[in-house]
């Protein structure tokens, strides 16, 4: 699903309407997505529903909203902040014949019917503003949204303070539903105006628009919906620029899981990772990797390792390696090199370190340095035809790889073609010489650039996190998780990258499905134990829910 820019809303809407797909048959339909969001969450009957409807077609879509609610047994308010005249509008005509209580901004003046209106909903759905509205917000609207907000503090202010224990029950509090987004939000940016409501769930229609995913105005979006509108088929809004993953595409990505399957089936995963203070994110990567489904996982440590991770991931094997000090060296690169054979994936980099040894580790296992144990790096100069190790499989490096790598001049060139590259923000700053700031500015921008520039895939972690490919596709991820700022997650993400590419997906569908399976675990668990004391490990064992949710969601 692509993700669509104002004008290019604005320019598909009126194509569908020239096509005789009229603006009201589409406003009849986007209030009807509406209701149907408040009805999947909740049974209305003899619940009291507030609508906030402003003077556009954003209000029209509230209206229509309100009265399948009404006609669902609901009891609804209509709260105009500018007068329709039921002559000249169909869809106001209809709310009022069909039940909806109409209060108005100029007969509410001191808005104290708002207030109460607010205070007593179990239901607002703000349909005051459009996507075409910016902030600062102004005159009746912002009136409307400041007196719900002050409504709302005031019937949730706890009336006793519990000093030694948890409140037995969490503060009473309506469903808010954006229509479209928060009014407030400027849909290109993702500003937002201080007296927007914070949606629990947010429905727009046809697409997502870039606002949706642009902080801070993605804070207040909640649960993001996409109602359909019934755009024709014949219109095509494809596109090339980028998409957001869904359940759908991940699900026609993972791979078949046979009746007649053995280990071999599922594809061999190989993970070079970890030192002597790092412990914990091999054992987290590999473990990662068993539960997004590869067949064989197997940690290639140093070797004094092994004791402190067998309890933690006993399904996988070990190639134990020659260290210094704890950190793989140069000699352990000789080593894995001979055992690199009938591995499907080879992931690099999680607690590496980033240390001499482990440089000369990197540069030898790619091509670039030979020698013995503690000689320190002796260069060689391959013939051209061998600049690229043949025998690696195909590749992902995570974060002291990546560190390593950014200090190796035209590091994009001795990767293997199809690489799948990890950063963080710190990463991206060392790999492009950008700061962190110019990189969060310009996430999406800064990942297709360096994919194109590199030749390899790049995965740009953090809040919806960009997948961009050196062909131009990008796609981002619908999951913005404070939950997973932990230490360790991101050798979750990595494990179940390397395991989906093990298990024969492309490179591109494997960064993408292993991101999206990371972040949808990562909400999983969020459900469970809030966004607060998340550990890694919690994420690597909710993979394989993550999966079955997608397998279950159609």
């Amino acid at each position: 699903m692509r993700i669509l820019s104002l004008s290019e809303m604005r320019a598909l809407e009126s194509t569908a309407d020239m096509a005789g797909h009229s603006y009201a048959r589409m406003m009849e339909l986007a209030g009807k997505g509406v209701a149907l969001a408040v009805l999947r969450h909740m049974a209305v009957k003899g619940r009291r529903i507030l609508v906030l409807v402003g003077p556009g077609n954003n209000g029209g879509d509230g209206l229509v909203a309100a009265r399948i609610l009404q006609e669902a047994g609901a009891n609804v308010t209509a709260f105009l902040t500018t007068p329709r005249d039921p002559e000249q509008d169909a869809v106001f005509r209809q709310a009022q014949a069909g039940g909806v209580a109409i209060v108005t901004a100029q007969e509410d003046l001191q808005y104290e019917t708002l207030r109460r209106l607010a205070a007593q909903a179990h239901v607002i759905i703000d349909s005051l503003l459009g996507i075409g509205a910016t902030p600062p917000l102004r005159g009746t609207v912002a009136y409307t949204l400041q007196n719900v907000k002050e409504a709302l503090a005031q019937a949730n202010a706890e009336p006793l303070l519990a000093l030694n224990r948890a409140p037995k029950s969490a503060p009473t509090a309506p469903l808010i539903v954006a229509v479209d987004g928060p009014s407030g939000l400027d849909f290109e940016t993702g500003n937002i105006d201080p007296l927007a409501l914070k949606a629990h769930i947010t429905v727009t229609f046809v697409a997502p628009k870039w606002g949706h995913f642009r902080l801070p105005g993605a804070a207040y979006v909640g649960e993001l919906l996409v109602a359909d509108i019934g755009i024709p088929k014949s219109i095509d809004f494809s596109g090339a620029g980028p998409e957001i993953a869904t359940a759908d595409k991940i699900r026609q990505w993972l791979p078949a899981r046979p009746l007649d399957a053995h280990k071999g089936t599922f594809g061999k995963a190989l993970i070079a990772a970890g030192s002597i203070n790092y412990t914990g994110a091999a054992a987290l990567a590999a473990a990662a990797a068993v539960r997004a489904g590869a067949g064989l996982v197997t940690l290639a440590i140093p070797n004094v390792l092994q004791a402190a991770i067998v309890p933690v991931v006993p399904e996988a094997t070990y190639i134990l390696l020659p260290h210094t000090l704890g950190v793989l060296d140069t000699h352990a690169a000789g080593v894995l090199l001979e055992k690199v054979t009938g591995y499907s994936a080879l992931l690099v980099g999680p607690g590496l370190s980033h240390t001499p040894e482990t440089t000369a580790f990197l540069r030898r296992l790619l091509g670039l340095e030979t020698g013995k144990r503690n000689a320190g790096l002796v260069p060689r100069t391959p013939p051209p035809e061998a600049s690229q190790p043949p025998s690696l499989p195909p590749l992902i490096v995570d974060a002291d790889g990546l560190n390593i790598l950014s200090e190796i001049p035209n590091w994009p060139t001795i990767l293997p073609p199809g690489t799948i590259l990890t950063p963080h923000p710190g990463e991206m700053t060392r790999l492009t010489g950008k700061t962190t700031a110019e990189i969060q500015a310009e996430r999406l921008k800064i990942a297709q650039e360096a994919a194109t520039a590199w030749g390899h895939i790049v995965v740009l972690k953090g809040a919806f996190t960009v997948i961009a490919a050196p062909d131009g596709k990008t796609m981002l991820l619908p999951f913005a998780n404070p939950a997973l700022g932990s230490a360790g997650t991101g050798d979750v993400l990595a494990g179940a990258i390397v395991a989906l590419r093990a298990q024969g997906l492309e490179a591109f569908q494997a960064a993408v499905a292993g991101a999206y399976l990371h972040g949808l675990a990562g909400e999983i668990v969020r459900e469970r134990l809030g966004t607060a004391g998340l550990a890694a490990g919690d994420v690597a064992h909710a993979l394989p829910e993550a999966i079955k949710r997608i397998a279950l969601e159609r």
